[in-house]
């Protein structure tokens, strides 16, 4: 059994999470019993597709609700704070890296970044460009999403995720939708700058060559406590 860390960054304890499905009953999507991620620490967390990975990073920020359990953010019990609350403890403790990339079509990649900073300290347009320029936009800070690749529209979602500084970044398989150098480079880039920052990094995949990079991984499958594994739907996370 893992001890508990001392004062760490992030603990999950008896985390719960059900969704009602359309045959009767409810899905457990997520049981985690203890699972904790220490300030500045780098940890992939592996699992298969269906196994609660989005949803569980989902929980962690707080823009979902668990059934059950409680998370502690920077000490913060995020999991029990009203909503306004979560969105202050969100904006300046964490930055999330979506896998669909979640920029605003209306805006430019600048604007992007410029815009996911004014939830935190405050837009800082220096601290923008200079970390769009880092990951290879210096080109395209006028440009909208549209007319950016995949690998280019992931990399402002990288940017917009790290401007704030956060003290933990949570990354949902950002290189899923990458070939091979763009994915070695962008991951680079998501360490590079979260050790700049002593930022944590929580970063799910299931690509075993991504998961290699990290000294240390969880295996979501492993965190579930066995006595919820047997008799649960199929289901879809």
């Amino acid at each position: 059994m893992t001890l508990p860390l001392v004062n760490p960054l992030l603990a999950i304890r008896h985390l719960r999470k059900s969704y009602a499905i359309p045959e009767g009953g409810r899905h457990l999507v997520v049981a985690v019993d203890h699972f904790d991620l220490a300030a500045g620490a780098e940890v992939g967390l592996r699992g298969e597709s269906g196994s609660g990975k989005t949803t569980l990073l989902n929980l962690i920020a707080g823009i979902l609700t668990p059934d059950a359990g409680t998370i502690t953010l920077a000490e913060q019990p995020i999991s029990a704070l009203p909503e306004a609350a979560r969105d202050r403890l969100r904006a300046r403790t964490l930055g999330y890296i979506f896998q669909t990339f979640n920029l605003l079509p209306g805006y430019t990649c600048l604007e992007n970044v410029l815009l996911g900073m004014s939830f935190g300290p405050g837009p800082d347009r220096a601290h923008a460009v200079g970390l769009l320029r880092r990951m290879g936009l210096e080109q395209r800070l006028n440009y909208y999403p549209r007319q950016l690749s995949t690998g280019q529209q992931q990399r402002v979602a990288v940017a917009r995720a790290l401007a704030n500084r956060p003290r933990l970044v949570l990354a949902d398989e950002p290189t899923g939708n990458l070939d091979h150098r763009n994915a070695a480079e962008a991951l680079a880039l998501i360490r590079e700058i979260c050790r700049e920052h002593g930022a944590a990094l929580l970063f799910v995949s299931h690509d075993r060559e991504v998961l290699a990079q990290f000294p240390h991984v969880a295996d979501l499958a492993q965190l579930r406590p066995p006595e919820t594994i047997a008799g649960q739907p199929e289901g879809r996370a």
